[in-house]
């Protein structure tokens, strides 16, 4: 028998950690190759942990709520080894290959730097985790066996040690006040705690706690807020040529690819085309450098069953045709309403647009999506009476119309490249050919 390591899996080019919602598997349970074994949570994307192996759990290092960095191991999983493996070694038993010595060698330098001298024994089992909090807080051997453990079998858990560290800062202090006064005793000055306000409620209000999207949600908007310098432009677009034709168009389409053709992978396409324009919309920002973008990574707001949002990626929109953005759109749609997206499916966005017009709004003020720094929202499309410039003159007629309004960093987006950005999308949505196929 042998035991392998399931560690958590990277999921993502920005993605570091992941929080632990539920184990699927218990320490016994039988596990199969790519059974799940447990659930994590990201920023924003809940996925499965599928196993890599057949075997039996047989033991579990994190619990439930715990966050754990990528490739830290979660779990061990008992497997059997084949016979004829077994066969071959014994053949060679007394002689190892001097590669495998220097890569054993070299994992227990890394573990032993990663843990410093906080080490597990029978009696007492430490999660990494919990490991590594003590090495950075300086905690001992000594200190950490004596702390009493809530968790499993009384194992130390992230609160315990947290809670300890806490604790442990504030002992030196009363000491040192102690000998300080020990000459002239007298009481200690109390410092009154000051609580934070509590919302004022009666027997008619309803409490509701926030769930973990939406808190993720709330910290996001406000980052940026805060981070960036938001300023507004605003834009109305005649879409009329736009609406006949895909009212021509739409009923075939569906036929043909099987898919419904919206108007917003025709927006899409627009603004791709507009950022391949103005490239320096396509940037992120990093410290005190800008990063331009070689792709054209489209970010899609899309609402959730919850009512929370979500924003998905259009990876290289600007080498999409109206088919393939279309087939794109729905799908990223589809599986985000379903709660079906991968981590990578969020990853990777260097620009985001949002339909405010799916709700009825005209028009809004989007909040930049970071490290990005822009944001579309596209209102809803209107029938309005607008004049009409012609040779022969102007008058008045009944047109498809809508706002743009775009959200960008001030901190290096100035108003004119704002400006011209969306005005560059607006020229494209008004150039539409009405006699184009697809």
């Amino acid at each position: 028998m042998a035991n392998f390591e399931l560690r958590l899996p990277k999921m993502g080019e920005s993605v570091a950690e992941a929080t632990i919602t539920s184990w699927l598997k218990q320490v016994g349970d039988a596990i199969e190759l790519d059974e799940p074994i447990l659930e994590i949570a990201t920023d924003k994307v809940d996925s499965e942990v599928p196993s890599e192996v057949d075997g039996v759990l047989k033991e579990i290092f994190f619990n439930v709520d715990d966050v754990v960095q990528v490739g830290q191991v979660l779990a061990l999983i008992e497997i059997e080894i084949e016979d004829n493996n077994a066969v071959e070694y014994s053949k060679d038993e007394d002689v190892i290959q001097e590669s495998v010595v220097e890569e054993i060698t070299d994992k227990i330098a890394e573990a032993k730097a990663t843990v410093s001298s906080i080490s597990s024994s029978n009696e007492r089992f430490y999660s990494p985790l919990v490991k590594n909090i003590a090495k950075a807080e300086a905690v001992s051997q000594e200190e950490l066996d004596a702390i009493t453990g809530t968790g499993k079998d009384n194992r130390v858990t992230k609160n315990d040690i947290l809670d300890y560290i806490k604790n442990r800062s504030a002992a030196p202090k009363q000491e040192i006040t102690t000998t300080q006064v020990s000459a002239a005793p007298s009481k200690p000055i109390e410092v009154p705690k000051v609580d934070k306000p509590k919302p004022v409620v009666n027997g008619e209000d309803e409490i509701i706690e926030m769930t973990r999207m939406g808190k993720l949600v709330a910290h996001h908007m406000v980052q940026s807020l805060q981070t960036s310098a938001h300023v507004q432009s605003f834009i109305e677009a005649d879409v009329t040529k736009i609406w006949n034709w895909r009212k021509k168009v739409k009923d075939e389409f569906m036929k043909r690819e099987g898919e419904n053709l919206t108007f917003t992978p025709i927006f899409m396409e627009a603004v791709a085309k507009a950022l391949r324009d103005y490239p320096m919309m396509n940037i992120s920002v990093q410290d005190n450098t800008i990063i331009k973008k070689k792709n054209i990574n489209l970010g899609m707001a899309a609402a959730l069953p919850d009512g929370n949002l979500i924003v998905p990626v259009i990876k290289n929109a600007d080498q999409l045709n109206l088919v393939g953005m279309t087939k794109q759109v729905n799908d990223l749609a589809n599986r985000a309403r379903f709660n079906q997206l991968k981590p990578d499916d969020i990853q990777g966005g260097t620009y985001t647009v949002t339909n405010v017009g799916t709700f009825g709004s005209i028009m809004g003020t989007p909040i930049i999506n970071q490290p990005q720094v822009g944001i579309l929202a596209l209102g809803a499309i209107r029938k309005v009476p607008a004049v009409i410039e012609t040779e022969e003159g102007d008058f008045i007629g009944i047109r498809y119309k809508m706002f743009m309004s775009h959200s960008y960093d001030h901190r290096v987006v100035n108003g004119a490249l704002g400006g011209m950005f969306v005005k560059a999308v607006k020229d494209y949505l008004e150039a539409w050919d009405s006699d184009r196929e697809i």
